[in-house]
């Protein structure tokens, strides 16, 4: 690919598995030959660095403040100024190598109050350009293939900034009939965006996430999903799989399983196949 291409996952709701996507759909872009960078927007928790085994290496950075430049930085007026002085040094400390061949920048404290800082800029067009700024003059040199963006799972600055410079989204939705109303909840915010600053922002992606298909519900829902978008909907669904869950306590995905279950291995095909039309979808977009 000759240009990077972005996308974000978002739902205006927690626990719908966007973490847990992003870091497997990012390690299923690299299996499929892609260099991929993640980004966690989602909280100072840093759920993905969990997911990709770096959390403790990064918190001991932070405990002996040698965690700057951060996430959190590059949304300051001041980086420009920073990354000026330190060089390529500036956006390369960012970035921590994993294990399972992405490459992160991690969630930092500073994210906190980022969303305050955010709404304290009163042109709106630039309190919500400054992830894309940082992307397209820092991050697109380095020549990545794919960069994925972890959101929080609520409309807010940060996350607006996320959709803004992604201009793709991925929503990962379980089947229900609340999950239903945020995806479509979702698709009527994107049309907003779009009207009210003029910025194109598609639906790239709807994944059925921790599906239980032995309910007959569950099975009602996804074929309601099917239906209802049927140009972003995944190629398959995502079981629910306990070796998942299993696999972020240890601090890696399920790709890095030497013995997965029927139901670890199905997810990874799934997961497969989600980031192989996903690549051709924003490579469609950007056409």
């Amino acid at each position: 690919m000759n240009e990077t291409l972005r996308a974000a996952t978002f739902l205006d709701k927690g626990g719908t598995g966007k973490t847990t996507t992003v870091a497997h759909l990012g390690v299923a872009l690299d299996e499929l030959g892609h260099d991929v960078l993640l980004i966690d927007l989602a909280g100072k928790q840093g759920d993905l660095g969990k997911h990709l085994g770096v959390f403790d290496e990064y918190q001991e950075q932070i405990a002996n403040d040698e965690a700057w430049p951060n996430i959190a930085t590059v949304f300051d007026d001041q980086w420009p100024t920073i990354a000026e002085k330190l060089g390529d040094k500036a956006t390369a400390d960012l970035i921590l190598p994993t294990d399972e061949g992405v490459d992160l920048i991690p969630a930092h404290p500073g994210l906190d109050s980022l969303d305050a800082e955010l709404g304290n800029i009163d042109d709106a067009r630039e309190r919500y350009t400054r992830l894309e700024a940082f992307l397209d003059e820092y991050v697109d040199p380095l020549g990545y293939d794919v960069v994925l963006i972890d959101l929080p799972g609520l409309t807010n600055n940060v996350s607006y900034n996320g959709l803004w410079a992604a201009h793709s989204v991925i929503a990962p939705v379980e089947m229900g009939p609340f999950e239903a109303e945020q995806a479509d909840a979702l698709r009527r915010d994107l049309d907003k965006i779009r009207e009210s600053f003029d910025v194109a922002i598609s639906l790239s992606l709807v994944l059925p996430n921790k599906v239980d298909t032995r309910t007959k519900l569950a099975e009602e829902y996804l074929q309601a999903f099917k239906e209802e978008y049927p140009e972003s909907i995944a190629p398959d669904y995502v079981p629910y799989s306990q070796d998942i869950r299993n696999a972020t306590d240890r601090g890696h995905t399920a790709f890095a399983l030497a013995e997965p279950s029927t139901t670890a291995d199905r997810a990874r095909e799934a997961y497969l196949a989600a980031a192989e039309v996903l690549v051709e979808r924003l490579q469609g977009a950007e056409q």
